[in-house]
Parts: C-alpha cells; sequence; structure tokens
C-alpha cells in the first residue's frame, strides 16, 4: 500500500511538474523590428560580426531564413502593424505609411490622431497614436491574458515604430526631432513618466551629435561597399560628398537639428539607452508577469534610403549595431537569466538597390516619373470621358477615381478603370495593373497580383493599383526607396531566440504574419483579432 501510495504521489508531481512547465512563461519578451533590413545582411557582414550580437542570433536562436512580406506596400508603417497583429493591410488597416482618404479628401498619417495632443516634445510631433490600425496585436493580447497586469512599452525614433507595436493597451514613446528628447501623447499619458523625465534630463541626443562619425574600421577594410564618395548616394545638405568622416554638429541645422540622429548609427545607440531606462524604469520582466519591450531601430531605414544598401555608411551602421545588440543580450542575460527571456528579430520591409548604380551595372533599372503619368492620366480621361478633373489621387501606386465626377457624367466607375487601366499599360515601367473591382471580385492566390490583394482594403484602396517592373521605383531622388513587393523589398529576417527556443534554421517559406500567431501559441494567450498568420511550428517544436 506504501509502495503504490509513493508511486501514484512520483506520478502526480511529474504530472504537476510537466503541467507546471507547460504553463510557464518568460519573464520578458524583447520584440526587435531592424527598419529595412535585409535578410542577406545576416551573412554579408558576418566575418566582422562580434560572437554576441547578430552571430548569437544565427548560432544560439531558431532562424526563418525565407522568411518574406506577403503584401504590397512594404512600407514602415503596414511593415510593423502586420509583425505585430499578424495579419495584412487588407484586414489591419494601415494600408501605408499615407494614404488617401476620400471622404476627406486628403491624405492622412498612419499613427495620426487628432484627438490627443502632445506630452513633452513638440505639439507638431504629438498627435500619435494607434486607433488608425483595426485589429489587436500580440502586445494587447498579452495583456488582456493578465487581466492588463503585463506592461507594454513600445520605444523608437519614428512614432509609427513605437506606437503600432504597443498596441491599443501599450506604452508608446518617440523622439521629437525638434527637442532631442523622447515624447509621448495624452493617448497613454498626461505627463511623462518619471524615468522618460529623467531620461531626457540627460540630453543624450545632444551629446552624440557633438562629436563625428568615422568608421569603426579602417574605411579601405569595408570591402562589401562601393566606393565612399560616390554619384549615387544622396549627401547631406551643407556637404557636398558622401565621403567620411560626418562632424555632425555643423549638419544639424540644415538637416532636422536633432533629427539628424536619426541617419547615423548613433540613433540605434540612442533607442538602447531608452530601451535600458524602460527596462529599469518600468521594472520589466520583474513584476511576477511576462512584459513586452517593442524596440524598433528607426536609423537602418533612414541610413539606407539615403546611402543605399551598398554604401559604406550602411556596412558601418551594421557593424555597430551588431556590438551594441551584444552588450544588450549580456544586460538581459544578467538580468533575467539566460533561458528566462524570449527575443525575436526581424524587419518591417527590405530596401532596393539605387536604380543609377543598377543601370551603371547593366542591370534594367528605372525611375518611374509619377508628376508626369498623372499629367498623362487627367489628359486622357480628359479627352475620352469629357472634362473635368477625373484623378483625386495618384499615390503608393494608387489611382483613386473622382467618384463624385462620375455619377455626375453617368459614367460607371469599372469602365473608368479599365480603360485607365489599358492606358498605363502602355508606358514604360508599367508591369501590371489592376482594378479595385477585380481586387474585389476575384480571389489571386499566386503572383503579385495576390501579394496586392493582400494590401488591397475594400474601404481604403484605390481604384487602379500599379506594378512597376523589377528595379523600378516612383522616386527621382540620390539614394533609394521600398515599398514593392519584389523579393529585394519582401524578404527579411525572422529569428527567435531564448525562453523554450532550440537552435536551428529552416529554409521553408514563412511570412511576417506568421510571428504575432507563433508568439500567441508559445504565450498561450489569444490571437489578435484579425490574424490571418499561421504558427511557424518550427520554433514551436
Amino acid at each position: 500500500m506504501k509502495k503504490i501510495f509513493v508511486f501514484n504521489l512520483l506520478a502526480l508531481m511529474i504530472t504537476f511538474s510537466t503541467f507546471a512547465q507547460e504553463r510557464s512563461k518568460p519573464k520578458l519578451i524583447v520584440g526587435i523590428v531592424v527598419d529595412q533590413m535585409r535578410q542577406e545582411y545576416f551573412y554579408k557582414f558576418q566575418d566582422r560580426y562580434s560572437e554576441g550580437g547578430f552571430k548569437r542570433l544565427m548560432n544560439d536562436g531558431y532562424m526563418m531564413k525565407n522568411a518574406h512580406y506577403n503584401y504590397i506596400p512594404t512600407f514602415t508603417g503596414p511593415g510593423h502593424a502586420s509583425v505585430y497583429t499578424g495579419t495584412t493591410p487588407a484586414t489591419h488597416g494601415i494600408i501605408a505609411n499615407n494614404w488617401y482618404v476620400r471622404s476627406l479628401d486628403r491624405s492622412i498619417y498612419c499613427a495620426e490622431d487628432s484627438t490627443v495632443m502632445a506630452v513633452g516634445g513638440t505639439e507638431e510631433n504629438g498627435k500619435i497614436s494607434p486607433r488608425n490600425m483595426l485589429s489587436t496585436t500580440i502586445s494587447d493580447e498579452l495583456r488582456f491574458s493578465s487581466n492588463k497586469r503585463s506592461k507594454v512599452v513600445g520605444i523608437a525614433i519614428k512614432d509609427r515604430g513605437a506606437s503600432l507595436p504597443a498596441g491599443h493597451l501599450g506604452d508608446a514613446y518617440w523622439f521629437d526631432s525638434k527637442t532631442g528628447e523622447f515624447m509621448t501623447s495624452t493617448y497613454y499619458y498626461d505627463q511623462l513618466p518619471a524615468w522618460v523625465q529623467s531620461f531626457n534630463k540627460k540630453k543624450l541626443a545632444e551629446k552624440y551629435l557633438s562629436g563625428k562619425w568615422e568608421t569603426l574600421f579602417p574605411i579601405e577594410t569595408y570591402r562589401q561597399s562601393i566606393a565612399d564618395d560616390n554619384d549615387f548616394e544622396g549627401p547631406f545638405i551643407g556637404k557636398d560628398n558622401t565621403a567620411f568622416p560626418y562632424d555632425l554638429k555643423p549638419l544639424m541645422e540644415d538637416n532636422g537639428e536633432y533629427g539628424l540622429i536619426s541617419t547615423t548609427p548613433f540613433g540605434n545607440s540612442l533607442t538602447l539607452d531608452l530601451a535600458y531606462a524602460a527596462l529599469e524604469g518600468e521594472q520589466l520582466g520583474k513584476n511576477g508577469e511576462t512584459d513586452l519591450l517593442a524596440m524598433s531601430f528607426s536609423s537602418p531605414d533612414y541610413i539606407g534610403h539615403r546611402f543605399g544598401p551598398t554604401s559604406v555608411e550602411l556596412e558601418d551602421n551594421y557593424l555597430r549595431l551588431d556590438r551594441e545588440l551584444e552588450k544588450f543580450f549580456e544586460y538581459l542575460d544578467k538580468e533575467y537569466g539566460k533561458d528566462e527571456y524570449l527575443v525575436f528579430l526581424t524587419a518591417d520591409h527590405a530596401v532596393a538597390d539605387i536604380v543609377d548604380y543598377m543601370k551603371s551595372e547593366n542591370v534594367p533599372a528605372g525611375n518611374f516619373n509619377n508628376r508626369f503619368i498623372l499629367t498623362q492620366m487627367k489628359g486622357f480621361t480628359s479627352e475620352k470621358f469629357g472634362e473635368g478633373n477625373w484623378i483625386s489621387n495618384f499615390s503608393n501606386e494608387q489611382v483613386f477615381l473622382n467618384r463624385a465626377l462620375a455619377k455626375e457624367k453617368g459614367v460607371a466607375i469599372e469602365e473608368i478603370q479599365r480603360a485607365l487601366a489599358d492606358f498605363l499599360l502602355g508606358f514604360e515601367g508599367v508591369k501590371e495593373v489592376y482594378t479595385a473591382s477585380d481586387m474585389k471580385k476575384i480571389e489571386y492566390t499566386q503572383g503579385k497580383k495576390a501579394l496586392l490583394q493582400m494590401g488591397f482594403n475594400h474601404k481604403a484602396s484605390g481604384d487602379l493599383l500599379l506594378i512597376l517592373e523589377p528595379a523600378w521605383l516612383s522616386s527621382s531622388y540620390k539614394g533609394t526607396t521600398h515599398g514593392t513587393g519584389y523579393t529585394y523589398d519582401t524578404h527579411v529576417p525572422i529569428v527567435f531566440m531564448g525562453w523554450n527556443v532550440k537552435k536551428g534554421s529552416s529554409a521553408r517559406y514563412v511570412t511576417v504574419t506568421d510571428i504575432a500567431p507563433t508568439l500567441s501559441i508559445m504565450l498561450g494567450t489569444r490571437l489578435p483579432n484579425g490574424a490571418t498568420g499561421q504558427p511557424i511550428l518550427e520554433i514551436l517544436e
């Protein structure tokens, strides 16, 4: 009898232990979005990465090597929203960084909110909230799962990089280019928490901008980049070339004042400085619940736009960010325990090569002249359908027709869509054109049209959607941009490391909308309410 009792007790203990292990959660989740990071950068610069930064993520974490965005357009606002909601713009509603709204007859910003006011910083940079995002995030569901005892803090240089990942229930702080301080809005607080005020008093942005940006290593060793000074990159205002070093203080006045820091690696440093302050100020991960720090590094995007993916500036940025991440992970190890926190890293989009650089290498490429095309569309529609302004807006490679004028003239919208689509196909650089009518009637499952549909919102998107040829961009300035459905814009990192994550990698195709569902399964929370992605089984096994 005694043996049976002991055996049953042992079985009960094993069952309880297993149950407890299954129900256990990490102390802290750190979500990292690197703004404008190609998957390629993990390998391109790895010879000079430290062992504890990007290499640690690759070696100790689980990497999905073939991760992509599954919609068009690949912009910052939609990217951050998609990572955290687990769905695409068709559902969460953030269809671009800025987009035209017919009822307002103007463009709106993805994170704008006229009902709130600035807290800290300047008023013009304070009307920010996540209200335009129509679905919940994994950060929201984490808070709901603990009856809001879990804390969520979103931080970034860009307001959209902080507010959208923080979700509807978290806190968000972003950088004010006028004051050099971090701020929030009345959506979150009536005044800045004491720890943010203390952080701002350190004037760290001013300190970083008082020095120079010089290469971390001797410049002749940057073999993964083209010549430092070239005709493809965009120089800072007040500097007639793109050669190192950059004396930052004299450049401030003509380059956005404190906002200049965003186009240097010190923007990453400043973001991490705030991350340390948030962890300590909010005691994240030390309150008995799982907390989440949503951190977005905005500077790689600013640097990438101005200097391009083949520049010394971009290479130096990643070598520096690597070492900053090494220190950050060491801090997390010490404060929380190596296996007690969970990190995931991804990007909000990747980037295209500079058009003129591609041309110099005999690769077909081109700049799409939006103003010229708009003029041609206006002339065509007036000639075909009668005098009037038939085009209300042309942005994000989408055409918005004047529906009121069509009704007045008795012309069917579908007729205008079809005629204009055929007309646009006659221009160099235009690969495909799809109508909103087709987007609403036909379910596309393959090709770029399927990506367009995942980015198409029935209420908000335009009447015509253009796809340009590979390496064609809607820009005319030096430097480069992103936004297409080609792999140079869609292929981004997805890597998990830490709590309950085994080491390894997979080349299976996954999408960024799979990140939030994966976290939901790991944490035992509800899926975000608009989620369409699927859990990444390799991470969960």
